[in-house]
């Protein structure tokens, strides 16, 4: 079973309510379980911000299914729970499935790219991930801990319904 880490964020409809829809869906994909859930957190847009906040978290599994196998999944949980893919990069979306870490498995294809290609400049990636697995050392070696702390919070706070 290999051990991943995904990424969460929604903020169009009750983003809230998606989150725990998404979670529970993770929950019942084959050869998968949750085994930590961090806290939700509220940060501002990536991209455009005449966009709601985000809501955003990470959810730490352990699973039998493959790296592209895994992706499939998210993204049909994405589509079922509503999310319509746009052209528009960073954009407002109901839901958000990104696979942050697998084992320490690196690699760089046209559909996935392990590490997340840009979580160690994401606040909204790497608290949270902190939160569920402070002692967590990347696969080139670097502690989270170290990345965590040139990280500003940029205004996110836990989120509260």
């Amino acid at each position: 079973m290999a051990n991943v880490f995904v990424a969460l964020g929604a903020n169009l409809g009750d983003p809230l309510q998606q989150a725990h829809e998404a979670i529970t869906a993770i929950a019942q994909l084959p050869l998968t379980h949750i085994t930590q859930t961090s806290p939700f957190y509220r940060s501002k847009p990536l991209g455009p911000q005449d966009q709601p906040d985000y809501l955003n978290a990470v959810v730490q599994i352990n699973t039998g299914l493959s790296p592209l196998d895994l992706l499939s999944a998210l993204q049909q949980i994405e589509t079922d729970l509503g999310r319509v893919r746009k052209d528009q990069r960073w954009g407002a979306r109901t839901l958000d499935l990104d696979i942050l870490l697998y084992d320490d498995i690196v690699m760089n294809t046209e559909i996935l790219t392990i590490p997340h290609y840009d979580m160690k400049q994401r606040e909204f990636v790497l608290y949270p991930l902190f939160d569920i697995a402070p002692q967590l050392v990347l696969p080139d070696n670097t502690p989270l801990s170290s990345i965590i702390k040139n990280v500003a919070l940029n205004g996110m706070t836990h989120w509260s319904s």
